[in-house]
């Protein structure tokens, strides 16, 4: 048939097993074998492991759900920044192999094997075991990974035998596989795509690839072609080798003892929290459209959040408002509580349109430009050096140093902290509530 024209490559799709909630039992060993959900903090499974997905649990599940009929599972708040940590290590073990690694998502990534036997003094299959034993030895989570002649193939092969899988797909062995795969379960063709093709009588990834190049293109799209090339064998899709700099979403929590019912104590957290998370989304020029933030009770019990935002910021002092207006609709009285948390959702790297009611162009420009010199100073002195008002009293029990203790302002101000652990409080622009 003419297929797999050109040079042979070898192309490797690394994919985390139920990632988010395997970090979790990599942490807490003790969880290994047990049914455990990650999302807690939204109320909706966000990630479960496979003893979980045994039980007919999916993503999107309401949490409350899962506690009524499913008592066994262990339900757990989702915590990206160390599922970023995990993934950034995930991406230095590959490229102990190949410098050639794209970072698809946090849990995956391909690789390009093409020409590293003869260095390496193995075949391209030992080099991908070798790849999959050290990302589990090291991470303590289960990895698929396919090999195949490009990327489209490798990800069907990742696909094979989950989890904990291996699958090399050669030349020869396409139609094989292409036969045994649904349309929809190809990467790149959506329900959409999947249902079309289905009423043209083309229900799996074979039949797309026997078609002929002119009934394709007249039917589908250019990317649609592209992914019909790749599943004939051609090598169309470059990795796109250059480390992400972009995320999904930032997330910063904080645990504290003893468990607490004072809600300034907590809103000071709250505002250390956004404040971390903020410096973050600031550094790689990410602006947040949507937040949310929650109060995990002493109980285990969450308190969560969302709030959409009226436009995308990176400045804490934006999402404290926001926080102190809302933070009556999840804190109690009654209930103690021992970790708070915030994230930052829909992240974008567009700045904001500013409307200029009331000057508030100007306010957001000057604002910005505090935050530049703030991210400056505790580049340069330390973390915290320069920090909100709001922030003091979270920091200060941070230290567990009494000379440092005092109540928190008032207002949203910045504080910079001398060497002698006096305080200097400067009002910010005179925001105050």
């Amino acid at each position: 048939m003419g297929w797999g024209q050109g040079s042979p490559r070898a192309i490797l799709h690394i994919d985390g097993d139920g990632f988010f909630a395997a970090c979790e039992v990599a942490m807490n060993p003790a969880l290994r074998g047990k049914p455990v959900v990650t999302g807690a903090e939204r109320g909706i499974a966000s990630a479960m492991t496979y003893e979980a997905k045994a039980l007919g649990l999916t993503r999107g599940m309401p949490i409350h759900e899962i506690r009524r009929h499913y008592p066994q599972v262990v339900i757990v708040p989702a915590n990206y920044e160390t599922y970023s940590l995990f993934a950034t290590r995930m991406y230095a073990i590959v490229r102990r192999y190949t410098s050639a690694v794209e970072e698809y998502s946090i849990d995956e990534c391909f690789a390009d094997l093409t020409g590293l036997r003869r260095p390496l003094h193995m075949t391209y299959e030992e080099i991908a075991r070798a790849v999959k034993r050290d990302l589990q030895s090291e991470l303590g989570i289960t990895f698929s990974l396919g090999l195949a002649p490009n990327k489209v193939l490798a990800k069907v092969g990742s696909k094979w035998q989950k989890p904990d899988g291996f699958t090399h797909i050669h030349k020869s062995e396409i139609e094989t596989f292409l036969a045994k795969t649904s349309c929809e379960k190809v990467w790149g063709i959506g329900p959409q795509t999947a249902a079309l093709l289905a009423e043209k009588g083309v229900t799996t990834a074979l039949a797309f690839a026997r078609k002929d190049e002119t009934w394709v293109t007249t039917h589908l799209t250019k990317p649609h072609v592209e992914l019909w090339k790749e599943l004939r064998g051609e090598f169309v899709l470059p990795l796109s080798t250059e480390a992400k700099s972009d995320y999904k979403s930032i997330q910063k929590t904080r645990t504290f003892v003893p468990p607490t019912n004072d809600a300034k104590f907590l809103l000071s957290q709250l505002s250390k929290n956004c404040e971390n998370a903020c410096e973050k989304a600031r550094r790689h020029k990410l602006f947040a459209k949507k937040i949310s933030f929650f109060l995990k009770a002493q109980t285990f019990r969450y308190r969560w959040i969302e709030i959409k935002l009226s436009l995308p910021t990176a400045l804490p002092t934006d999402i404290m408002r926001v926080i102190q207006a809302n933070f009556a609709n999840v804190f109690r009285e009654g209930e103690h509580y021992r970790t708070t948390g915030i994230t930052l959702h829909d992240l974008t790297d567009t700045p904001p349109a500013q409307p200029d009611l009331f000057g508030a162009s100007e306010v957001q420009t000057k604002a910005s430009r505090v935050f530049e010199r703030v991210d400056q100073t505790n580049a340069r002195f330390g973390a915290h050096t320069v920090t909100l008002g709001s922030s003091l009293r979270a920091r200060d029990h941070d230290k567990d140093d009494p000379r440092t203790k005092m109540p928190a302002p008032a207002t949203h101000s910045l504080a910079i902290t001398a060497p002698a652990l006096h305080h200097l409080t400067i009002p910010f622009l005179g925001t105050t509530h």
